[in-house]
C-alpha cells in the first residue's frame, strides 16, 4: 500500500536542499589523492581446468539455439530476442556470444548486438563460455570524501559500475579502490566462476544482500567467498548511471558492522533526482514491494495488491518535492530510503507517474519529458528545451548524502556531496527557463 505522511527531518536540515547553491562542495573538505598500495592478488583462473568439488560451475556454455522468428513478429534487437528464448542466461552474456561471432542470421554471422531481426529470419546461436570474474587493481582516479584506517567514503561518478559483473569485468569502482588501498579479502576457492542467472551488467542501488549471481549455485561456495572475489569491502551499491556517495569497509569488522546497519536500515541515505512531472501530493511515503519485471530482466517493477508476487520484496521510500519547474513539467525531488532494493527509487518514481529524467528503462524518455514541458512554456523556449533533454545520457539521480555510525568509534558520521556538472547544468537550465516563464 502507499501511505502519505510528512517527511521527518534527517541529520541535515531539509532547507539545505532548497537551492543548488547550498549543495556545493565544501571547500574546506580534505582531499586525499589516490595512492598505489600493495594489494592482495588473486590466483590465476584457468577456465579449462575441471572445477573442484564445491565450486560454482559454468552454466549454459555450448547451449545452442536454432529457431526461426515467427512470421509477422515485430522487428526487435537480436540480443533481446535470444534472451527471451534462452532462460537463465543474462543479456550481457548473450551480447558476448554475439561479439564472439557465435550468432548467425540466415546463415550470416552477425557481431552487432543491436542487429534488428524480423519475422521469418532464421537465428542460430551458441552460448559462449562464461568467463571467470575477479577484481584486480586498476590505476584510476578516485574522488575521496573521507578516509581513515577503517572506512572510505567515495563520490562515485556516473557511468561507473561499482564492482565487476558479467559485461563489466574491469574499470569498476572496486578496481580503482583496490589500487588505492588494501580491502578485506577473506579466503575463497580457486577458479570460482560466477553463474549469470541474474542480469548483472548494471550494478544496482541496493544493499549488499541483493546478490548478482545464481543463489542456489552461490550456496555451494558461500556468499562470503563470492563477495571476496568481486566486491571486497563493498556493503552497498549504486546504479551504473547514478552518481554520488558510497561507503566502503577497509577491514572485516567494519564490513560486518556496516552490513548490519544496512540490514537494520539505520543508515541515513538522501538522494536527489530530476523527474518528469511532479508527484501529487508533493511529499509522502510510498510502501510498495518491488520484484523483477518478468518481461524485462534488467528492470524492476513496483507491484501491489493482487499483482504482488512471491518474489516481490518489501520496499519503502520517502519523497519530497524541493522545487518544481514550468508549472509541474519537471521537479527536483528528494528521496530518503528506508530499504535498499534494486532500482528502488527508479521503480517507485515510475509507480508514482514521475519517472526520472533520462531514465529510458523506466519510462523517463525524452519524448515524455518534452510532452510535459513544451505545453507549459512559450514556443520560443521549445528549441532550448529540446537541446537540454537531448543531452541527457543517464537517469538524473544523485546519492547526495550518507550517514552511518562509525564501526570502531561509534561516532555518527554524515557526509554530503553536490550533484556533478551534468545534473547541475540541467537543473540550472530548467530553473532559468522556469523563472523566465513566470515573469511573462
Amino acid at each position: 500500500m502507499m501511505t502519505m505522511q510528512p517527511l521527518l527531518p534527517a541529520a541535515a536540515s531539509s532547507s539545505s536542499f532548497s537551492s543548488l547553491n547550498l549543495l556545493r562542495r565544501n571547500p574546506n573538505r580534505s582531499r586525499v589523492s589516490p595512492r598505489a598500495l600493495q594489494c592482495s592478488s588473486y590466483p590465476d583462473l584457468d577456465p579449462e581446468s575441471p572445477p573442484p568439488r564445491g565450486e560454482i560451475r559454468v552454466n549454459h556454455a555450448g547451449v545452442r539455439l536454432e529457431e526461426r522468428v515467427e512470421v509477422g513478429a515485430e522487428k526487435t534487437r537480436i540480443d533481446s530476442w535470444i534472451s527471451s528464448r534462452i532462460r537463465g542466461v543474462s543479456r550481457a552474456r548473450i551480447q558476448s556470444s554475439i561479439r564472439s561471432g557465435l550468432v548467425a542470421v540466415n546463415g550470416r554471422t552477425v557481431n552487432k548486438v543491436s542487429h534488428i531481426i524480423k519475422g521469418g529470419d532464421m537465428v542460430s546461436c551458441m552460448i559462449s563460455k562464461l568467463q571467470p570474474l575477479k577484481a584486480e587493481p586498476e590505476d584510476m582516479p578516485l574522488d575521496i570524501v573521507y578516509e581513515d584506517e577503517h572506512v572510505l567514503v567515495v563520490n562515485k561518478p556516473a557511468h561507473m559500475v561499482v564492482h565487476p559483473a558479467p559485461g563489466n569485468a574491469n574499470g569498476t569502482l572496486v578496481n580503482a579502490i583496490l589500487h588505492h588501498c588494501r580491502l578485506p579479502i577473506r579466503a575463497f576457492a580457486n577458479n570460482i566462476q560466477i553463474s549469470d542467472t541474474e542480469e548483472c551488467s548494471e550494478s544496482s542501488d541496493s544493499d549488499i544482500e541483493e546478490v548478482c549471481a545464481d543463489q542456489s549455485s552461490m550456496e555451494e561456495v558461500g556468499i562470503e567467498n563470492y563477495e571476496a572475489l568481486v566486491r571486497p569491502g563493498i556493503v552497498h551499491r549504486l546504479d551504473k548511471g547514478t552518481s554520488g556517495l558510497l561507503v566502503v569497509a577497509k577491514d572485516d569488522h567494519s564490513h560486518a558492522h556496516l552490513a548490519e546497519q544496512f540490514k537494520k536500515h539505520t543508515i541515513h541515505r538522501v538522494y536527489m533526482s530530476l523527474t518528469s512531472g511532479v508527484p501529487n501530493p508533493s511529499y509522502g511515503r510510498i510502501e510498495i514491494p518491488i520484484a523483477r519485471d518478468s518481461n524485462n530482466r534488467i528492470r524492476m517493477v513496483a507491484v501491489s495488491g493482487l499483482n504482488n508476487s512471491r518474489h516481490a520484496r518489501y520496499a519503502a521510500s520517502r519523497y519530497k518535492v524541493i522545487e518544481d519547474f514550468m508549472g509541474g513539467g519537471a521537479a527536483l525531488v528528494q528521496w530518503r530510503l528506508e530499504t535498499g532494493r534494486t532500482h528502488q527509487i527508479r521503480a517507485h518514481a515510475k509507480y508514482l507517474g514521475i519517472p526520472l529524467l533520462g531514465d529510458e528503462v523506466y519510462g523517463g524518455t525524452k519524448d515524455m519529458a518534452l510532452s510535459l514541458l513544451r505545453p507549459r512554456t512559450p514556443p520560443t523556449y521549445h528549441g532550448h528545451l529540446s537541446n537540454i533533454i537531448s543531452k541527457l545520457q543517464r537517469p538524473c539521480l544523485h546519492a547526495f548524502s550518507i550517514g552511518f555510525k562509525h564501526p570502531h568509534t561509534g561516532e555518527f558520521l554524515q557526509f554530503s556531496c553536490p550533484p556533478p556538472d551534468d545534473f547541475s547544468k540541467v537543473l540550472d537550465q530548467l530553473r532559468s527557463i522556469s523563472d523566465c516563464c513566470a515573469k511573462i
